[in-house]
């Protein structure tokens, strides 16, 4: 049955209006294209015609080949237009509808000669919710399952997660996540077990951590955490794994914050290894965001973000702490104009060193690991957030959201390329960036992933409106070995894009 949207949708220009002429003259197609017939009835003669997206003017029409099923597969220069089982977030649906009563109309579509009817809008709808099928019922990207490279981007905005397929690149499922249908929850992070079959997923503004099996992309097991925040919010932030996937620790972004520890096989939280409200709490944390852990998973690291501090805590034999200077200054928890505000924590991969983002002065701290002495300061682009490591060329990213020596009209943002052997910048990547918060390092294909929140309105407005309302973004891809663009597509996804990991970490044996 298809869903009616509520509220307001807002109408953009379409970037797949087939308003040119056709490169060369063909005939009227007549075979199904591998689509079941009464799909097949609607897109090869309404869609996959002379002019607009078939084989022979295709490469005018957003790139966008719907002749065959397979061919629609490959999306468009703005990504997938299909996305199994997702009718709400499909734009092919967009620039097919004509009735804003049924859904997102992208453009009242002017492209087509004849809109098409309600009835075949519909028979595209729930063709989409059933899982868009070929003719003999496969479903795109359900292949092997169990094994499959892909990539998981939290969607701030909508309380969703969407998978990339790490192949194609492009979006093949999105997951409704949270637990309370009244607000945004407001996923923030997300993590990938080191065994790659499931991923963790915190939220902002809501109560649950929730866990996601990455070979069914379901919701597989949720705690909830609202007795451990007084007042039931904890604003819940970073996760960090423990080695072997057994234990993960989440950060309460709090005045008086938390560090909870959680077992990943019973989802229960573990008081004995937890600073929350039902352990007694403590004022030590103030403002905790990212976190850290040693290889034996005892010994915690989590910047403070205001001021100078991480914050070094152990549980054994009892509760102890330490802050941690990471400028050589007195310690201190609350922010002036040259504190460096530390946002994240990034262990080298040999383990003798962290890196810390500074958002306030605009640096990445190196600390010696073995002594919590500062080693370095690195310079980098404005308000640097998250970092992600390629460990087979020694290289750290680092992503910084509100860079504005972007030189691409319109464009905000970096992510500079640090050499973690000699401490050096080898590169700054100046992409089709607005606000990147977050990458993720997909070894076993060579490739960067950088998301863009585009959650500024003075951001590229969006090419089409999504059915949770606000700014949809969208992510780029790099090649790890040239870090130049690996094509030029902007991958389209739904409101701020914020955090990404990856499955599968290591590459290919």
């Amino acid at each position: 049955m298809i869903l009616v949207l509520l509220g307001a949708i807002v109408t953009v220009v379409s970037f797949t209006a087939c308003v040119h002429k056709p490169q060369i003259a063909t005939p009227t197609i007549t075979d199904e294209g591998n689509y079941p017939t009464a799909v097949a009835k609607i897109i090869m003669n309404k869609c996959a015609t002379s002019g607009c997206h078939n084989a022979a003017s295709y490469q005018n029409a957003a790139n966008l080949r719907l002749d065959t099923w397979d061919n629609m597969l490959l999306g468009s220069a703005s990504g997938a237009e299909v996305i199994a089982y997702s009718p709400l977030y499909s734009p092919l649906l967009y620039y097919t509808n004509a009735d804003s009563t049924l859904g997102i109309v992208a453009k009242n579509p002017g492209h087509l000669d004849v809109p098409i009817s309600r009835e075949d809008y519909l028979t595209l709808y729930n063709w989409v919710a059933s899982g868009a099928p070929d003719k003999n019922g496969k479903i795109p990207f359900a292949s092997d399952a169990a094994t499959r490279q892909k990539l998981y981007l939290t969607n701030q905005g909508c309380d969703l997660v969407a998978v990339i397929d790490a192949k194609s690149k492009l979006v093949m499922r999105y997951i409704k996540v949270g637990a309370d249908s009244n607000k945004t929850e407001t996923p923030h992070d997300i993590q990938v077990s080191a065994d790659g079959m499931s991923a963790y997923v915190s939220f902002y503004n809501g109560n649950y951590l929730q866990k996601i099996s990455t070979v069914t992309d379901q919701i597989s097991g949720s705690v909830n955490l609202a007795s451990l925040a007084t007042g039931g919010t904890g604003q819940w932030s970073v996760i960090n794994l423990s080695p072997a996937d057994t234990a993960l620790m989440l950060s309460g972004y709090m005045s008086n914050g938390y560090a909870v520890t959680i077992n990943t096989n019973s989802m229960q939280v573990n008081q004995n290894l937890s600073v929350d409200v039902q352990s007694g709490g403590t004022d030590k944390f103030v403002y905790p965001h990212g976190v850290m852990a040693n290889a034996t998973f005892d010994t915690f690291y989590a910047t403070l973000q205001y001021g100078n501090v991480i914050n070094k805590f152990t549980f054994s034999p009892v509760f102890s702490y330490k802050y941690i200077s990471i400028d050589k200054k007195v310690p201190v928890t609350t922010q002036n104009a040259t504190t460096p505000d530390p946002h994240q924590l990034q262990l080298s991969p040999d383990g003798t060193k962290y890196f810390v983002t500074c958002q306030n002065t605009n640096a990445v701290h190196v600390m010696d690991a073995r002594k919590d002495s500062l080693l370095a300061i690195i310079q980098v682009g404005a308000y640097p957030q998250e970092m992600a490591v390629s460990v087979p060329r020694s290289l750290l990213f680092v992503s910084c959201l509100e860079d504005g020596d972007n030189p691409q009209p319109g464009r905000r943002g970096s992510v500079y390329v640090i050499n973690m052997s000699t401490l050096q910048v080898t590169k700054k990547l100046y992409g089709d960036f607005y606000q990147p918060h977050d990458m993720a390092v997909d070894e076993q294909n060579g490739l960067l992933f950088v998301p863009s929140r585009n959650a500024n309105p003075s951001g590229p407005a969006p090419h089409h409106a999504t059915s949770c309302g606000g700014r949809a973004g969208w992510y780029s891809v790099y090649d790890l070995n040239t870090l130049e663009p690996a094509d030029n597509k902007r991958y389209d996804v739904t409101v701020d894009p914020y955090t990404i990991d990856v499955r599968f970490k290591t590459p290919n044996p």
